[in-house]
């Protein structure tokens, strides 16, 4: 019997304009985002689907995109898509958790709320950087990082893509030892720090407390950790999991190759954009790869996997 795993992008994926149809189109998709409108401290409905700049501000981005991800979710869920297992790239963790039963949807919005103010006040603007590494494999990206100050490798993504995040002459010094190593590029990416760094032990710390306060509930389905890649059962073990999570390595590699071994054939990518099926193309071809990005694919996937 096939196993199903629902993915959910980290940030980076937001655009302007996500989850509107949802909204227009899903009553349970609109009561998620009426619910954040209550519960947050700004309007998610108008950084979500209108012009502005807070959208690509990380201490913003964190609760529109989970909002965005859990109102898709709830959507289908309704028309009897069910995950066995679910996983969640860096932030994308948060909305895992919530589909997996640990938390409750406003649990996961407010918790990611604080913690994209934490991640964003934890190093000076401009300060850190994080950069791309594309045609080495995670071992020589290590070799290379390993002795070097201020650099470390922030994810493992995919087969000849590894991201490297740090303080920002420590990352542009890494690049160019990286590219004269035999990397094919090296891009600096659009962040505003040095995410998944011992740079944010203190976001971390910050984090901790906070979740000291979030009742969360025992899980359903398991979901897989950024942190060690395994199958968490235990709900007892995330909150430790996440205060680590926003200063350790994302595997999230492996953590696919960990549910395919555990016999998940089918994923499906919940929130904008296809980062996580471009990752899955060079992790492994042979499982089913969905997409939800806008209402209407919600019924191509109902019709996909009732045959």
């Amino acid at each position: 019997m096939s196993k199903i795993a629902f993915i959910y992008p980290g940030q980076g994926a937001q655009k302007v304009g996500m989850g509107k149809d949802f909204y227009e189109m899903g009553e349970l998709a609109k009561q998620v985002f009426d619910r954040a409108e209550e519960l947050l401290d700004f309007s998610v409905i108008h950084t979500c689907f209108e012009e502005n700049e807070d959208i690509n501000n990380t201490a913003y981005t964190q609760a529109c995109l989970v909002t965005t991800c859990l109102a898709m979710t709830a959507e289908l869920v309704d028309r009897g898509v069910r995950p066995d297992v679910t996983a969640g790239l860096s932030l994308g963790e948060y909305a895992a958790i919530a589909a997996a039963g640990g938390m409750t949807n406003e649990e996961a919005i407010t918790t990611v709320r604080q913690r994209g103010i934490f991640m964003n006040e934890a190093v000076p603007g401009g300060a850190g950087s994080m950069a791309a590494v594309l045609g080495m494999s995670g071992e020589q990206v290590e070799q290379v990082v390993d002795g070097m100050e201020d650099v470390t490798v922030a994810n493992y993504n995919c087969p000849g893509q590894i991201v490297i995040t740090g303080m920002k002459e420590g990352v542009e010094k890494a690049s160019e030892v990286l590219k004269e190593q035999g990397a094919k590029r090296v891009l600096p990416l659009n962040v505003s720090g040095p995410f998944h760094s011992p740079f944010l032990a203190e976001a971390g710390e910050k984090l901790g407390k906070v979740l000291e306060q979030v009742e969360l509930k025992p899980l359903t389905i398991p979901y897989v950790t950024n942190v060690t890649a395994e199958y968490v059962t235990d709900i007892g073990q995330t909150k430790e999991l996440l205060t680590k999570q926003v200063s350790s390595s994302v595997r999230w590699e492996q953590s696919i190759r960990n549910m395919i071994a555990e016999g998940v054939d089918t994923f499906i990518e919940v929130g904008p954009g296809r980062t996580l099926a471009g990752f899955m193309k060079k992790i492994d071809k042979t499982v089913k790869m969905y997409n939800v990005a806008s209402f209407e694919d919600i019924q191509k996937v109902v019709e996909e996997l009732a045959c």
